[in-house]
């Protein structure tokens, strides 16, 4: 955010929320106009209906890159999934109101759900679940953080993508305020800063996932809204990697 405002001129002051909201209170505060006046997350066809979004990809969609945790006693049955329809029969754990929930579900996965990755990590440790898709920059950060660390692990050879878009959200009313971060954003694709700051803040998470020695499955993500800028390739990171189909 500051890397757009910076680029725009503009006199701006960013504070963080008092309080410390889950996405789901944050959004429903910045659409009743109260507390927040900005809040980054996943797009859907609800989100742009109820919030203005503005439609530039902060993480280049690396969000829809997903790597696999799982219990270190299921790694051997990980080694013999030779494909799509082989993970599908495993049992995957995501949040109960995440859009990757219903991602997964559309493209035949029986998803187990709970409210909090902690919630989470203790069902995969517990077998209340196969494995959790977490994203590039954010699997390593919520395994050191798990509270069943010791028997939880990221998969070496495989992950899942799907085109997922996390924007910047601002209340319906605040046209202006949209317009002056889109063009700071803009601005900044055109200058080079923008790829710089997210190779800076993301490359080494790319580097880590060693992306060239995986197989990802490509799933389809049937909720992205109509305007999504699928055709903007400079919006999207494309890593040189193995990828999968869905079998017949």
């Amino acid at each position: 955010m500051s890397l757009a405002l910076d680029q725009t001129g503009v006199n701006y002051q960013l504070k963080p929320s008092e309080n410390v909201l889950t996405k789901r209170k944050a959004l429903g505060r910045l659409q009743d106009n109260r507390e927040v006046n900005i809040v980054w997350g996943m797009t859907s066809p609800q989100r742009e209906k109820d919030l203005l979004p503005i439609r530039i990809l902060i993480f280049k969609g690396l969000i829809g890159w997903r790597l696999l945790l799982i219990r270190k006693d299921m790694a051997e049955r990980f080694t013999y999934i030779q494909q799509l329809d082989h993970l599908i029969k495993l049992s995957p754990l995501q949040g109960r109101d995440w859009p990757d929930t219903k991602i997964l579900q559309s493209n035949g996965f029986n998803v187990n759900t709970e409210r909090t990755q902690t919630a989470l990590m203790k069902m995969l440790g517990n077998a209340q679940g196969d494995f959790s898709p977490r994203s590039i920059i954010e699997v390593w950060g919520e395994l050191d953080k798990s509270p069943v660390v010791n028997q939880i692990q990221i998969q070496p050879s495989l992950g899942i993508r799907y085109p997922a878009a996390i924007y910047y959200f601002v209340n319906k009313k605040s046209v202006p305020v949209a317009n002056i971060i889109e063009s700071g954003l803009e601005k900044a694709i055109k200058n080079a800063k923008f790829d710089a700051l997210f190779k800076e803040n993301y490359q080494a998470y790319i580097d880590k996932a060693q992306l060239e020695n995986r197989t990802f499955y490509q799933l389809e993500n049937n909720f992205l809204p109509e305007k999504t800028p699928l055709d903007r390739k400079e919006l999207w990171f494309d890593g040189e990697i193995k990828t999968a189909k869905k079998t017949e």
